[in-house]
């Protein structure tokens, strides 16, 4: 008879494994899928990981967009981890992406056509506290009043997606737009664009801020007292407790973090990439930025290569859709699979398969 044991401590070589186990689970699971829809599972597999990168008529093209698909993964992503570790979970970052961006693109636009320096900072402030003050909304609920963080900010996101539906016919949409949704294009706004840093590479504004993220939450989480206070209320609150770690206050700071992230996000894209404020610009990020999270063990590091990976699923499932005539939702399934597998093989980290009679205690 097969079942799980134990394990006395976690297994840190199964800590390591399981990203990689994940993904090849992933990619076999994946193949079965799109050999259903007709497709070789082996040519979709390459579409996706292999010739967005090294493919000769699409890498040119491919490459910096994985720098600008990767960017605001890791930066909602590092946000989110802290708050993960701590075991306060934050699930409506992409509510939080969405008002950043709204807030920010509000700012700019509210100078337009003023050519001056300090626009795009603006912008990039007010795209922070937007995040953060949104975030602020179910850390406050929890903390005076006991409410679920994971239902009032998974909530909040259909909220903040109907508001962005509304300013984009109504407040913020473009006077010269001929009566379509959407504000102006910041493309079209030096000021406020967030253009790219070096020509030909993706490298904007927000990729820098991804990196120095990481940088920051591997220096808060390994060198700092905050850091310290998260990780052992993750791993003991109890003890957490006993070493006049205050929660509540934890909550305010982790869900507040995880915010200003967010709401970064969304302000460098409704700059750069996407350049406008549209119904649909929401492009499921924050969502993603979960499965981000924990593919990368909720490390920076491992979350720098993990939102890597994903953008290359991103940019391979489009050349996929447009080579292979793949469904969207296909890709989507792909990805959602990567969490369901990641999730699944975690169990082994803390249990070991055994075979025989199992004791009862």
């Amino acid at each position: 008879m097969i079942h799980l044991e134990k394990r006395p401590t976690p297994s840190r070589m199964w800590t390591f494994i399981t990203p990689v186990a994940a993904v090849l689970a992933t990619m076999i699971a994946g193949g079965i899928l799109f050999s259903f829809l007709g497709k070789d599972p082996f040519e979709v597999i390459r579409t996706i990981f292999w010739d967005p990168l090294f493919n000769p008529a699409f890498a040119g093209y491919s490459r910096p967009q994985l720098l600008v698909k990767a960017a605001p993964l890791i930066l909602i992503a590092i946000g989110l981890s802290l708050g993960f570790r701590a075991g306060i979970w934050n699930i409506g970052a992409e509510g939080q992406y969405i008002i950043g961006a709204i807030c920010g693109a509000a700012v700019g636009l509210a100078f337009y056509p003023l050519d001056a320096w300090f626009v795009f900072p603006l912008m990039v402030i007010a795209g922070a506290i937007g995040g953060m003050l949104w975030a602020m909304i179910p850390a406050l609920l929890k903390t005076k009043f006991g409410t679920n963080e994971i239902l009032v900010s998974l909530m909040l996101v259909y909220v903040a997606v109907n508001i962005l539906s509304s300013v984009s016919q109504g407040a913020l949409r473009n006077p010269d737009g001929m009566g379509f949704p959407g504000s102006r294009n910041f493309q079209q706004y030096p000021a406020g664009h967030n253009a790219e840093l070096i020509s030909g590479t993706g490298m904007h504004w927000g990729v820098i801020a991804a990196f120095i993220a990481v940088i920051a939450a591997y220096i808060l989480l390994n060198r700092h007292m905050l850091g310290f206070q998260i990780r052992l209320t993750g791993e003991s609150p109890r003890a957490a407790r006993f070493s006049g770690v205050r929660p509540k206050l934890l909550i305010l700071i982790c869900m507040g973090i995880s915010g200003v992230t967010a709401g970064l996000a969304g302000i460098f894209e409704v700059a750069g990439p996407s350049g406008q404020i549209n119904i649909s610009f929401n492009a499921g990020y924050g969502f993603t930025a979960i499965i981000v999270a924990f593919l990368g063990r909720l490390h920076p590091v491992g979350i720098l290569f993990a939102g890597l990976l994903l953008a290359l699923t991103y940019i391979g499932g489009e050349l996929a859709q447009l080579m292979l005539t793949l469904p969207a939702a296909a890709i989507q399934v792909f990805q959602g699979m990567l969490l369901f597998f990641l999730l699944a093989m975690d169990v082994f980290t803390n249990y070991r398969l055994r075979i025989g009679k199992s004791e009862t205690v």
